[in-house]
């Protein structure tokens, strides 16, 4: 709800503040007197096109300064667009500013914001209607919501329910059409993963055979060189087994013969003792590793055969690391190969499950459109019942606007394809005359009837279409007497669930408002602070009896006009209760 506007500098208007509650405000003045450059700021202040013809002839620029309550949505906007709300965080100020150049600014809660956060905000705050201002309810989609809003519960309802299929449905499609984009390609991987599987299936490596081959490998492959080292070193240690001969020079025999001398005198001195007994132990170490030499002669065996057998199994397992054993954590062995394996594996269990996969969400997806199909059908049922109750009520409200022999509809039409919110676009059609054809309201009415037009929208919608400030000009262009009272009342029962702005030059419908507002130019033919005053009873009755013809000072006019308020305040009590 608007609080306040303060605006300087644009056309006749030097620099006024205009002072909001809620209810029916009403705007009226002389004609020219500026009324009608409110609304233009209103329009400005929330997105409308910045015009630098508009700006005040010497002035440097046009500004708009408002400020608002706001919801606590609305309060989110703003501060993800990096806006601050007032200490109480739920007063917005907006400001919009158009130089003589053409340069505009727009601000939201202290900081520069996009022009299009101001009609992104104006969307959920306010609806001007006026013939060179945009019109909320005109906006493509706004028409389905309104109408959904209008026709209640059941199709509240029944929308929820078919936008979480509508929903459901969209997504296994997009699973199914990704999963059935990429069939070539997840079928060129599952026959490689089961090419590559194959061939470390049918060579079977062990965790650790190829360290092990390997060893074996240099073993046979040395085996002749081996041997030899191994007898050289055995007869080193003790000799030919088949001598006897006491003057051999095998390291046994000699230590042995060290030895004896030793043992000879040991009882004489402890350090030759020590020395004798350690002679002994290096004696049977020898003999040890002396006879180990002689068994690992006996094993040796140059088996070409099995030589061949190792190479070629080193050969099979190396072509498996080749190819596949640069992919695991320990790259270049064959754990790294089976560990592919593994992994190969599961993708390719992966990859198969695909097709059980696609079949059924092939399944699902058909039964998910032929819902979605059937509780579109139930909701556009439900929008062709509400479309006619709301025609008719718009049209007999229009019968009481002055408008009586004009017709509205609201047209349902099939989108392409199921949306979101079904598969209807609504369109509010006016036939202004018995045998026009209906036409979009932006075609199908003059500015004037165009307001009457939304006006009665509104009234009918009153409490659909949640937007807590309505902007009302030319409403009552061509139109007067009982139409004009009709006016009035409408207006007054809308501002029972919004705040209605009016300008106004008739009468009968400025005596319907809560608060009355008049505008007048100083003796410099402009409007300035003082020039925009809210008037107490007796100024009111004042300024409608100069309404009624240029009668202030006239005591006929003065009783027209206590009249006039006193029927407006019956009317008003009448519609509260």
């Amino acid at each position: 709800m608007l609080e306040e506007v303060r605006i300087t500098g644009l056309g006749v208007i030097d620099d006024a503040v205009l002072e909001l509650s809620a209810g029916f405000t009403a705007l009226t003045g002389e004609t020219g007197a500026g009324k009608t450059m409110v609304v233009t700021a209103l329009g400005l202040l929330f997105g409308g096109r910045a015009d630098p013809a508009r700006v005040r002839p010497g002035a440097a620029r046009a500004a708009v300064e408002g400020r608002l309550l706001v919801s606590p949505e609305v309060a989110r906007e703003v501060e993800e667009a990096g806006g601050d709300l007032d200490d109480n965080g739920s007063s917005l100020v907006l400001s919009r500013s158009v130089s003589a150049e053409g340069r505009s600014r727009a601000f939201a809660g202290g900081h520069a914001v996009p022009v299009s956060l101001l009609q992104l905000l104006a969307d959920d705050l306010v609806a001007v209607h006026g013939q060179a201002d945009q019109q909320q309810l005109l906006k493509p989609g706004r028409q389905r919501d309104a109408l959904d809003r209008f026709a209640g519960p059941e199709l509240a309802g029944a929308l929820a329910s078919y936008r979480r299929v509508y929903h459901r449905h969209r997504a296994v499609r997009e699973e199914l059409d990704s999963l059935t984009r990429a069939e070539r390609e997840r079928a060129a991987e599952a026959e490689t993963l089961r090419f590559g599987l194959a061939e470390v299936e049918a060579v079977a490596p062990e965790a650790g055979e190829d360290a092990a081959l390997l060893a074996e490998e240099e073993k046979l492959a040395n085996a002749d060189a081996l041997h030899a080292a191994a007898t050289t070193a055995h007869e080193a240690l003790l000799g030919d087994p088949a001598s006897a001969s006491v003057d051999a020079s095998d390291v046994v025999t000699l230590l042995g013969i060290a030895g004896r001398a030793l043992e000879a005198v040991r009882s004489h001195d402890p350090v030759l003792a020590g020395l004798a007994g350690r002679l002994s132990e290096a004696s049977y170490l020898i003999s040890d590793v002396a006879g180990e030499l002689a068994s690992y002669t006996e094993s040796l065996d140059a088996d070409p055969a099995r030589l061949a057998a190792v190479q070629e199994r080193r050969a099979a397992l190396g072509r498996l690391i080749r190819a596949y054993g640069g992919r695991g954590p320990a790259p270049g062995d064959v754990a790294a190969v089976l560990d592919w394996a593994k992994q190969a594996g599961s993708r390719l269990a992966e990859l198969e499950g695909d097709d059980d996969k696609i079949a059924a969400l092939a399944a699902e997806e058909s039964s998910l459109r032929a819902e979605v199909a059937s509780r579109a059908a139930e909701l556009t049922a439900l929008r062709s019942a509400a479309a006619e109750k709301f025609a008719s009520e718009v049209t007999a409200e229009l019968t009481a606007l002055a408008m009586p022999h004009a017709s509205l509809t609201a047209v349902l039409s099939d989108l392409d394809a199921p949306g979101p919110y079904g598969i209807d676009d609504v369109e509010i059609r006016l036939a202004a005359h018995p045998g026009a054809p209906p036409l979009p309201l932006n075609k199908g009415a003059s500015g004037g009837e165009l307001s009457r037009v939304m006006l009665a929208i509104e009234v009918v919608f009153a409490g659909a279409d949640p937007v807590p400030t309505f902007v009302f000009d030319e409403v009552d262009a061509g139109v007067g007497g009982k139409a004009a009272v009709e006016i009035g009342r409408r207006l007054a029962r809308l501002a029972r669930s919004s705040q209605v702005i009016v300008v106004t030059h008739l009468p009968q419908v400025a005596a319907f408002a809560d608060n009355h507002l008049v505008v007048e130019k100083s003796g410099d033919g402009l409007v300035t602070a003082s020039g925009l005053v809210r008037l107490d009873q007796p100024g009111r009755i004042r300024e409608l009896s100069r309404m009624l013809g240029g009668l202030e000072e006239s005591e006929f006019g003065q009783a027209h006009a206590e009249e006039l308020l006193a029927m407006a305040a019956r009317e008003r009590q009448a519609i509260a209760g």
